[in-house]
């Protein structure tokens, strides 16, 4: 039932007001919109799940069918728990410890001097993390204005501070 359900649970044809657009009707019918059994009229009938393809149905003229949809939105889901997860397996591997390793106060640019200094130095960013020996996440990161988050270190920062010849950090 949906969360604003008549309290029609019966079924079909028994009269009552369609669960979708909320209008009366006597022949009211079972239909799968999205994800939820719903009682509706003929008019909202269309919108069942079941009655087309999914694989083929799009909802406009460019818009992506209900599969790419899926694998589009389990691409985000799976990127965001990677997010969310970390990977931490690189860091583990060299045994760096963060804690000993303190990023420091950074200019709020940093990411901007970064991908300019390192554009202007004709690097892409896998060859800079290569030349430095860091990874390419940790300057991704640093790129993106991200370090904080991303757990990056200050060794990571000196580098680029180092190599690029330019203050990320901030003075006490």
């Amino acid at each position: 039932m949906a969360k604003y359900s008549t309290g029609n649970s019966s079924g079909s044809g028994s009269g009552g007001s369609c669960e979708l657009c909320g209008k009366a009707s006597d022949s009211l019918t079972e239909a799968s919109v999205a994800g939820a059994t719903l009682q509706v009229c003929k008019d909202c009938a269309s919108h069942n799940d079941a009655a087309e393809p999914k694989e083929e149905r799009t909802t406009g003229g460019n818009q992506l069918s209900e599969q790419d949809r899926k694998r589009r939105a389990a691409q985000r889901t799976a990127r965001m728990d990677d997010a969310r997860k970390g990977d931490a397996r690189h860091w583990e591997e060299e045994g760096t410890s963060y804690d000993s390793d303190p990023l420091p106060y950074l200019v709020s640019d940093y990411g901007d001097r970064v991908v300019e200094a390192r554009q202007e130095a004709g690097l892409q960013s896998g060859e800079l993390a290569d030349e430095l020996g860091i990874d390419e996440d940790d300057l991704l990161a640093v790129e993106q204005s991200r370090a904080n988050r991303a757990s990056v270190g200050g060794s990571v920062i000196e580098a680029l501070e180092e190599r690029l010849d330019l203050t990320l950090s901030e003075s006490a």
